[in-house]
């Protein structure tokens, strides 16, 4: 996997850093069990400092993508199915795109969608 971030978007660098794993984990690129380079490794290789790599880390770990472990580093944990929604995102990004909407407001769009949906499981 070839890693980099962009200094010049509006985006944050940990935010950058953990798009592309989650990417990487949708088009199959990652698969659990698979282990991410060492938070010194990473910050060193993209000329960042340490903290942003582990709050990049630290984020996929709180929504389940990553399992931290102290001596095992940064392993892709067993997760929903992102491979399902690669399509269905590409096509939303798109339609964004045409419609004139930016990034954050998209974004904005899907979490409020998200409060609104309710399941039979509670989800």
């Amino acid at each position: 996997m070839l890693w980099t971030v962009d200094p010049e978007r509006d985006e944050p660098l940990f935010a950058q850093i953990a798009a592309q794993v989650r990417g990487a984990v949708a088009s199959g690129e990652l698969r659990t069990g698979d282990r991410l380079p060492s938070a010194r490794v990473l910050a060193t290789s993209l000329e960042v400092n340490l903290h942003t790599v582990l709050r990049a880390y630290q984020d996929l770990r709180d929504e389940g993508l990553l399992d931290l472990r102290r001596g095992r580093g940064a392993v892709i944990a067993g997760h929903a199915d992102y491979a399902a929604l690669d399509e269905p995102v590409a096509a939303l990004v798109d339609a964004a795109r045409r419609a004139g909407v930016p990034p954050t407001a998209a974004t904005a769009l899907v979490q409020a969608a998200f409060a609104r949906a309710t399941t039979p499981e509670g989800r």
